[in-house]
């Protein structure tokens, strides 16, 4: 079974970490196994990959395509995207110690390699400049989402910081834009019980017990539009434009809510970036104990005076 990530002492490549195959069974060939189990990769890719010593034993040595398979045996690789797109973005390093790394994400950008996307990706892109193969996301947000993102630079502390977004003690704050809606009371909090929609990459709300809640509160308006703070309480998927489309006014640049205009493979368009941003995040550091607090030096389209 493919385990990506997996623990290996093998090096970095380009910034990308080995992933790991077992065999479940015996195999008379190298390239015959790696072919029926990851048939997404063509045999002929398998084979050029091989020739290249993209494929290594667990000591390190390349594979060859023609060795027997023993069952439990692991073969590491390096992940691969022939025609990756290029985004014209950069993200930039807000804060860095021996413990913790924040990074400024731009929009359109995902977090972790994904579909189309591997050295473009912003954990890709921040191992190849740091040189830390043991770099992980703490959080995620949307690929069409800009803004903070921490990353935890030791393994043996990655529990004790994803249980501060597990106990909700953290808190982060996002900044949108929308129509001005001066019908509404703000500040509010929105709660409603959010579930997979159709198609498959939407979050819809419907009735039942609730399990997401979003704090809005109203920034600044120049009468026609709106800058809001958001404070998620809860981290559902795309909870933050979800809610604000529940409340009539969708977050500007917006390609699935309330109508997709656009499929998440489609070409992009850089000059209508979702109008959303992690802006700020504090917590009180469990390894440290110091009062931790970052803000992004990214700005929407409408910011406050």
């Amino acid at each position: 079974m493919r385990q990506s990530g997996h623990l290996t002492p093998l090096p970095l490549r380009d910034g990308v970490s080995a992933s790991v195959v077992s065999v479940p069974h015996g195999a008379p060939q190298l390239l015959d196994f790696l072919a029926e189990r990851m048939p997404g990769i063509s045999r002929s890719e398998w084979a050029e990959r091989l020739h290249q010593g993209l494929v290594l034993q667990e000591d390190g040595q390349p594979a060859l395509p023609h060795q027997a398979c023993a069952v439990g045996q692991r073969f590491y690789y390096y992940r691969h995207l022939a025609d990756e797109p290029v985004l014209p973005f950069q993200a930039q390093i807000v804060f860095e110690d021996e413990h913790l790394l924040v990074a400024d994400k731009p929009h359109f950008m995902p977090v972790t390699p994904t579909g189309r996307y591997l050295q473009q990706s912003l954990l890709v892109q921040l191992k190849r400049l740091t040189g830390c193969a043991d770099l992980v996301p703490l959080h995620r947000i949307d690929r069409e989402t800009a803004g903070l993102v921490l990353f935890g630079k030791r393994l043996q502390e990655r529990d004790a910081y994803h249980a501060l977004f597990r106990d909700h003690l953290i808190h982060k704050t996002y900044h949108a834009v929308a129509a001005h809606a001066p019908h509404l009371q703000l500040p509010l909090v929105h709660a409603s019980r959010l579930v997979p929609g159709e198609p498959f990459f939407r979050t819809k709300e419907e009735p039942g017990p609730t399990n997401s809640e979003t704090r809005i509160a109203l920034l600044h308006t120049d009468d026609l539009r709106a800058l809001y703070a958001l404070e998620p309480i809860s981290g559902k998927r795309h909870q933050l434009r979800v809610h604000m489309n529940a409340l009539g006014i969708p977050i500007e640049g917006d390609l699935f809510y309330p109508t997709v205009l656009r499929g998440p493979n489609a070409p992009e368009d850089f000059s209508q970036p979702l109008q959303l941003l992690a802006q700020s995040v504090r917590f009180s550091d469990p390894i440290t104990g110091q009062n931790r607090e970052w803000a992004s030096g990214l700005r929407l389209t409408l910011s406050a005076p």
